[in-house]
């Protein structure tokens, strides 16, 4: 028979790694969060390993949900290492102004360098 004895990595430290550079109002918003291992490798960190909290919203899981009406511009958000306390991050994450109305260039105008029409298109 054998055996194998796998040690646990330590997290050193956590990083903040955003997909955006703002949360959008009425939708669920993925806060990334990593840790690096004393082994130097990086760990996706999910709510199993991290407390998460903010000014705003509610959390579920790693994904913060930002109310339609929310009338703020920025959030504050925490995420606490549950394993140990003292490794947290702590920052502010702006609310998009901007509504998601804008028109998006088809497949042919990105191509062959034409404008987007003047008529709404549907996004999909």
């Amino acid at each position: 028979m054998i055996s194998c004895t796998v040690t646990a990595q330590k997290i050193d430290s956590i990083y903040v790694h955003l997909y955006t550079d703002s949360l959008k109002k009425g939708t669920y918003n993925y806060i990334n969060i990593d840790g690096l291992l004393n082994n130097g490798r990086y760990l996706p960190l999910d709510s199993t390993y991290l407390i998460f909290s903010a000014s705003a919203g509610t959390f579920i899981g790693n994904t913060l949900f930002i109310d339609r009406d929310f009338k703020e511009e920025k959030v504050v958000i925490k995420a606490v290492l549950r394993s140990n306390p003292a490794l947290h991050k702590e920052f502010v994450m702006y609310v998009k102004k901007k509504a998601d109305d804008e028109n998006l260039k088809t497949v042919d105008e990105l191509f062959n360098g034409s404008q987007p029409s003047k008529s709404k298109r549907k996004k999909g």
